[in-house]
């Protein structure tokens, strides 16, 4: 489950009532918790953080930590313990062992086959199906790993010990392990009858006698394994865990039912699949990403050609490439016939020999279920946004209405403490006025609704026409009124920077097309400076889009703004830039609806 990076979506303080609640639940879960060891797990006073996360492959885990390490984690209302608990309390839960070499598979995203399951003299304990249980090495008592027992023991025995035996939730050395101070399982000697006593010596013997007779791909057995597992590397390849053949048949077989049982191997380790299943994996992980971020419902009908070439491309992770002929499906049109009968999406053949993608269902729950990739989540929206130059990327200003205080509005806000010229915030404003009329008793007694006019509203908000009309303003009427009546002001802020506060509304980006020479098409961009944006930078972008020659030029009328003039009409690439990788609201861009239609001539 933890086999690679998750995603963490909120790291806060545990509430008091919750971390009683948490010890009520850990006390009816683990029920073999004395009253101190409780108070071990859930500790009284020390910070105790909840952490919500999500897992690669999308499910919602809420995690318990402490100062140094997590504790516990939940999924699905159901409590389980982290290593770094079960190392303070090996008791806690059933225990059975498997060999040091099967670790590594384990860490990689593996389920433990009962090959793997060494079978000591007093027998395995007596579990029912899904009973949560700890799994340990050879000759150490500390857990490396928890699993739910697919079968009960008696189903183990009627089985012969094979197939699956425990479905893996967490591991020594897994990225759940990472987030805590990342130490090593202590040394906890294994009982008498418990596996690695009795076969401590004739392991020790048996190595001596196989010195120097192992295969080169064989993997020898560290003599310091079963006290100090802490020493097992995740740097072997898959083959390293195969054991010569003069080991135990037992080892050998563990390592032989783990591979094939081996379900998520994370990107770190050397793959053991092969090149076809990592490019299907690759093609889905791209496809779901382009779905759920990239393609609007806008956009359809899509063309399958440049869904694939400008989305899916574009998901695809740094220093890895679709190739569809390494993929088991060979063609691209193949991959979406199988995605269609899915009923993820619906393909069309709308002119011939030309397909398109014409509705995508995005209430599907493999769209909604998919996590975006660690590395596609931590960038910006706006990486496009970098400049030849390597300059920083860009991030949308944030831009606040404000409203200035004029001489005919003084008197109706000096109550609040404000003067001719103070800015206010629509809130501000909102409370100011609020507060005027509660203090001088203006809300009509007979219709709480309706605001009576006294003689400061009645010069500060109605027209000379109106004031012998009106009497009494609905709470409505009477707020927009006087945000009508106040001056226009803005307040940019830009990452990192102060706020600046100017006179009157902010200018859209301005978008025209005009006509040149031989009925040719320009589109010009004004007005990028002001959120921030260069010009040049720009005008670069969209070159390289639409393969188009793009120029800056002076703003006529001004010194030190530019415009941005591209051949043709490219509003539709310029609306994608604009909203999508620079994240600007729309009500900021003017003259989108100059776009050209879809499928007509431009």
């Amino acid at each position: 489950m933890f086999a690679r990076v998750f995603r963490v979506k909120s790291n806060t303080a545990i509430k008091g009532s919750d971390r009683r609640k948490l010890r009520s639940d850990v006390a009816a879960t683990f029920p073999t918790l004395s009253a101190e060891q409780l108070s071990e797990v859930v500790l009284n006073k020390e910070e105790l953080n909840v952490i919500k996360l999500y897992t690669h492959k999308g499910e919602a885990v809420t995690v318990y930590a402490n100062s140094r390490n997590p504790v516990l984690f939940e999924m699905e209302k159901t409590l389980y313990p982290t290593v770094y608990t079960l190392w303070a309390h090996p008791d806690l839960l059933p225990v059975f062992t498997t060999w040091p070499p099967v670790l590594h598979k384990l860490v990689g995203g593996a389920d433990l086959m009962l090959p793997g399951v060494v079978v000591p003299s007093s027998g395995l304990p007596q579990i029912d199906r899904g009973t949560l249980c700890a799994i340990t090495l050879v000759g150490n008592r500390a857990p490396v790993a928890i699993g739910i027992a697919t079968m009960s023991t008696m189903e183990m025995l009627a089985a012969g010990m094979k197939g699956k035996g425990f479905t893996v939730l967490h591991a020594y050395m897994d990225q759940l392990w990472s987030f805590g101070d990342k130490t090593c399982p202590p040394t906890i000697v294994s009982l008498e009858g418990e596996p690695g006593t009795e076969h401590a010596e004739e392991e020790e013997q048996d190595e001596k006698r196989d010195e120097g007779k192992m295969s080169e791909n064989s993997l020898p057995i560290d003599s310091s394994l079963p006290t100090n597992i802490g020493n097992v590397s995740l740097n072997e390849t898959p083959e390293s865990a195969e054991v010569g053949e003069n080991e135990d048949p037992s080892e050998n077989a563990a390592a032989e039912t783990v591979e094939e049982g081996n379900l998520d191997v994370p990107q770190e380790l050397e793959d053991s699949r092969s090149p076809q299943e990592q490019m299907d994996e690759l093609l889905h992980q791209c496809f779901f990403h382009a779905l759920k971020c990239k393609v609007k419902k806008s956009e359809l009908p899509l063309l399958t050609s440049t869904f694939l070439r400008n989305y899916m491309f574009s998901c695809c992770p740094k220093g890895q490439q679709i190739d569809i002929k390494k993929s088991s499906y060979k063609k691209f049109s193949k991959f979406l016939q199988s995605m269609q009968q899915q009923k993820i999406l619906q393909v069309k053949e709308l002119s011939k020999g030309v397909e398109s993608i014409v509705d995508v269902d995005w209430r599907h729950g493999s769209i909604r279920s998919f996590v975006v990739p660690e590395f596609a989540a931590s960038e910006s929206p706006a990486q496009d946004s970098k400049g030849a130059d390597g300059e920083q990327m860009y991030h949308p200003p944030e831009i606040i209405p404000l409203y200035g205080i004029s001489s005919k509005m003084v008197l109706l806000f000096q109550e609040a403490g404000y003067k001719k010229g103070s800015t206010l915030s629509s809130s501000e404003v909102r409370s100011a006025i609020i507060n005027y009329v509660k203090t001088n008793e203006l809300v009509d007694e007979t219709n709480k609704n309706f605001v009576k006019v006294n003689p400061i509203l009645c010069d500060c908000l109605l027209n000379k026409s109106e004031q012998d009309e009106i009497s009494k303003l609905k709470w409505d009427d009477l707020l927009s009124r006087c945000l009508d009546q106040l001056q226009p002001f803005h307040q940019v802020t830009f990452a990192g920077q102060e706020p600046v506060v100017r006179k009157g509304n902010i200018d859209p980006i301005d978008i025209t097309i005009a006509q040149r020479s031989s009925n040719k098409k320009v589109t010009i961009i004004k007005n990028l400076e002001l959120y921030g944006l260069d010009p040049q930078a720009v005008a670069n972008i969209l070159q390289q889009k639409v393969q188009a020659s793009a120029t800056v030029t002076t703003l006529p009328g001004t010194k030190d703004r530019a415009q941005v003039q591209i051949q043709g009409n490219q509003i539709n690439h310029l609306a994608k830039l604009l909203l999508e990788d620079y994240q600007i609201h729309r009500k900021y861009i003017q003259g989108l609806e100059k776009a050209p239609k879809i499928g007509r001539k431009k």
